[in-house]
């Protein structure tokens, strides 16, 4: 297997990012681009902001939920400038104290939740179908500043369409979280 190092494509991010390294097994493949981040620290949160901003048609993101408020705003800027943005989460999380799950479907965002009494603790999104961002790293203030999480993000397109199989999966089996209006 040979490695080698690029600059930032568009895919990965669009403003601040180390260095990507291409993977390669043979001559005949093509190249694929992974990176990992870890926390706490500002890493994982820019590589999932960077790939926000960066999308031009579609989002797709499946997480337990979303309370940092840095991810909640790139969401909006995304969906505002037209790109498609769904969300599947977990149903009792949706009412936690700093859950910006409400705020975001208040917005336009689809969103679905979870049907179950078991958690639904994926934390996975897929960027105009093209890149895969995964990990332990919950979308929270907390994971940024004090827990030990990871992200790993890629274009490798059989982990991409797995992933994407999931998702359309579990878009189907949820349910459409209706907005409340006072």
């Amino acid at each position: 297997m040979g490695h080698a190092s690029v600059d930032c494509p568009r895919l990965f991010a669009a403003k601040h990012c180390p260095r990507y390294t291409l993977i390669y097994q043979y001559s005949k493949n093509p190249l694929y681009m992974n990176q990992a981040y870890f926390s706490p620290g500002n890493d994982c949160l820019q590589a999932i902001q960077d790939n926000i901003t960066a999308t031009m048609r579609s989002i797709k993101i499946c997480v337990f939920t979303i309370s940092d408020d840095r991810i909640t705003e790139a969401l909006l800027r995304a969906c505002h400038k037209g790109v498609q943005v769904q969300l599947l989460t977990d149903n009792k999380k949706l009412y936690d104290l700093g859950s910006d799950i409400r705020k975001l479907a208040a917005e336009g965002i689809s969103v679905r939740i979870d049907r179950t009494h078991n958690h639904m603790h994926h934390k996975f999104a897929i960027f105009d179908q093209e890149a895969l961002l995964t990990g332990s790293y919950n979308w929270t203030r907390s994971a940024a500043n004090y827990n030990h999480e990871n992200l790993l993000v890629t274009n490798q397109p059989d982990l991409v369409s797995a992933y994407l199989h999931t998702f359309e999966k579990l878009w189907a089996e949820m349910a459409v979280y209706k907005v409340k209006r006072p």
